[in-house]
């Protein structure tokens, strides 16, 4: 099929959202940009809509999909809240919505059970780009990344394309990625001490951020077929090249006839790997201050760029595990295990 592009600009982005919400109420799909990364969308009521999201990725069915709703009240239209968690609910939601935090919580009936891979429970979000919260106003929708299985996610239009084009009827062109990482993922419980936050998957929100809410606990081992939430697969985000991720300098030793390519956080400092041999290819995640908030919007995209670059081998350096860096580093440790089969 031929995948149409709408550019939803500053003029015209409700027009792009009303094309967008009429192929969803008719069982299509539609590529949408979120401050995070593209997402594929799909009416999350509609059982057989949902299936083409699944089918089109290629995505495994024990791997739940995200729901995103377009307005903070409509979170009771896919989840209940249990009564010793409207507090902390509310306060997550008042806090950190729109934006790039999912809620794990008790599922409605009503939501399909191939939305939720079978459990009790659904991940829900409104994020803060005004194309998907728009579409979600309409139409709640389950929207997982807008790429193959396992792959990199996209932070524009144009790695939609490269990813699905041909497969979907619609991308939406919003521009790239204000974050460029998938949302933090969090279950709100109560333990005997009161309401913590398992941390199912960690995001733009970090765990210090979290932390000023209510305690943060680390998710339970999940197992393939036991996965709590989105991005818990050992192997995910990775490209077709291998990947090799390098805590220290003194870790990496050149092979000969090898063509290398280079992911640097700064591109400079005592752990960069610049000087370590003849790169056939460098991406610098942040080239401008080295800050990892411009990292973390980079990485997708300096990953894409050396998987296109015709190396053998993506070297990366590490980076620093505090704040935004703990769900780079996550991203990263997961493309290079999904690079290793």
């Amino acid at each position: 099929m031929d995948t149409k592009r709408v550019v939803a600009d500053f003029e015209d982005w409700r027009e792009a959202v009303a094309e967008a919400v009429a192929l969803l109420e008719n069982g299509g799909l539609v590529a949408l940009p979120t401050e995070t990364v593209y997402g594929l969308a799909a009416d999350a009521f509609d059982a057989e809509a949902v299936a083409k999201v699944f089918e089109a990725k290629e995505r495994p069915s024990f791997d739940p999909l995200i729901v995103h709703i377009g307005h903070k009240r409509d979170l009771d239209i896919v989840a209940k809240v249990p009564k010793e968690l409207d507090e902390i609910v509310d306060e997550l939601v008042s806090t950190y919505w729109p934006g790039p935090l999912t809620l794990v919580l008790p599922k409605k009936e009503d939501v399909p059970e191939l939305v939720t891979s079978g459990l009790e429970t659904v991940a829900v979000r409104m994020s803060a780009h005004e194309v998907m919260r728009a579409v979600a106003k309409e139409i709640p929708v389950a929207a997982p990344s807008a790429n193959r299985f396992g792959k990199i996610s996209p932070t524009s239009a144009d790695a939609v394309m490269e990813e699905l084009g041909g497969k979907i009827p619609m991308v939406i062109d919003g521009g790239a990625c204000r974050d460029g990482l998938e949302s933090t993922i969090v279950a709100p419980e109560i333990s005997e001490k009161g309401p913590v936050l398992r941390l199912l998957r960690p995001g733009p929100i970090s765990r210090e951020d979290l932390r000023k809410i209510a305690k943060v606990i680390k998710p339970k081992k999940t197992k393939a077929d036991h996965i709590e939430a989105p991005g818990q697969v050992k192997s995910h985000y990775a490209p077709t090249t291998p990947l090799v991720v390098i805590d220290k300098p003194t870790d990496f030793v050149a092979e000969e006839g090898v063509k290398y390519g280079l992911l640097s956080y700064r591109g400079e400092g005592n752990s960069s790997l610049m000087e370590a041999t003849d790169w056939a290819h460098i991406e610098i995640m942040s080239p401008g201050k080295g800050k990892l908030a411009e990292g973390a919007v980079r990485l997708f995209y300096c990953l894409r760029k050396l998987d296109a670059a015709g190396v053998d081998i993506i070297i990366s350096e590490s980076v620093s595990e505090t704040g935004i860096g703990v769900a780079m580093m996550d991203r990263l440790r997961r493309a290079a295990a999904g690079s290793e089969q």
